[in-house]
């Protein structure tokens, strides 16, 4: 019947959009937050510990007295399914089938040629470097912000709110992201991130590159300021780090972008790639390559099978690109930068 209900509700963003994304949600988020904003630490990680501990204990149960019962266990798993699929919906989930952000936005999305990719992303490379060369002084030397995870999110909460001034239908009070409990698992499972639809916390991997945390940060707030797809989440992340005074944020940002554009053009034309990533001052690709040396170290065989498990449970929330859907983000950058300026 939820499911059923889903399929329906989906055909019309515009009401989820007024009487959920912009109604019930902002006061749900509001209670969550003044129930769990408060303490320090995940207390969404500890509910996801607790019930995988409350699984172990009783699937031992079962075969100590080998009283498994097939009917019975399918029966309750699915009750227990169906709870956590209401739970997740009403808190969060339902943000999956708002309106899209280029309709709030005021932008048309339409698909753009290699060229226009290219171009873009040169543009996006020639601001980068401009950025870079503002902190650094040197065209060489990597970007070293001085603070730390938990001074930069504090940063990111000023942040959201000079966005939220240019940019008042995303306007949310009391942002808090925090740090994961199970950071160092995240980090072996290749994500940088999550919401915890079941508390509404903002949980951040607090593991990653210094120079990606900004960027991530501001992701995860936008899922919290009720973003659900996830390139929608990038691009809101981006606009919102783009448009900071601090310039270790808009640095975080533009390389966030400029990753994800390479990464389209090596997709279409490699050769073009190579070409287009030599423009990048040498700092900026020496931290590209610290990063994909830090996320190597932590390759093994299971991140695939967490990331085919995260890319259907996308698929499954209006996210048909799945994994691929966090690159979609350069759509909407290259249209909305049509009328604005970088």
């Amino acid at each position: 019947m939820q499911w059923a209900f889903l399929r329906i509700i989906a055909q019309y963003p515009a009401l989820i959009e007024k009487y959920y994304s912009n109604g019930l949600y902002i006061y749900l988020s509001k209670l969550l937050n003044f129930i769990f904003g408060w303490i320090p630490f995940s207390i969404g990680d500890i509910l996801y510990a607790l019930l995988a501990i409350l699984l172990i204990i009783n699937i031992y149960t079962s075969l100590k007295n080998k009283k498994f019962h097939l009917k019975s266990t399918l029966f309750k798993i699915g009750g227990f399914a169906s709870i956590i699929f209401f739970i997740f919906h009403l808190n969060w989930g339902l943000n999956y089938f708002r309106q899209p952000v280029s309709k709030s936005l005021n932008f048309d999305v339409e698909k753009y040629s290699t060229n226009e990719l290219v171009d873009f992303t040169e543009k996006l490379i020639a601001k980068i470097n401009q950025v870079q060369l503002s902190i650094t002084k040197n065209d060489t030397v990597v970007v070293e912000n001085n603070l730390n995870n938990q001074e930069i999110k504090e940063v990111s909460y000023t942040v959201y709110q000079q966005f939220q001034k240019k940019y008042p239908q995303y306007s949310h009070e009391n942002l808090k992201a925090k740090h994961s409990l199970f950071s160092v698992p995240l980090t072996y499972m290749g994500f940088a991130g999550y919401l915890n639809p079941l508390t509404n916390e903002a949980q951040v991997n607090y593991l990653i590159p210094k120079n990606s945390y900004p960027a991530v940060v501001c992701h995860e707030l936008a899922h919290q300021i009720g973003i659900g797809p996830e390139s929608e989440a990038n691009f809101i992340g981006y606009l919102a780090a783009t448009n900071s005074n601090d310039v270790y944020f808009n640095y975080s940002a533009y390389l966030m972008a400029v990753r994800y554009a390479l990464f389209e053009i090596f997709q279409k034309d490699p050769e073009k790639f190579e070409e287009t990533k030599m423009k990048l001052n040498k700092g900026i690709l020496k931290d590209i390559q610290q990063s994909q040396d830090f996320w190597e170290s932590y390759q093994n065989w299971s991140e695939k099978y967490f990331k085919t498990f995260y890319d259907t449970f996308l698929k499954a929330n209006q996210q048909k690109d799945g994994m691929k859907s966090y690159n979609k983000m350069v759509v909407l950058l290259i249209n909305y930068h049509k009328t604005k300026e970088l």
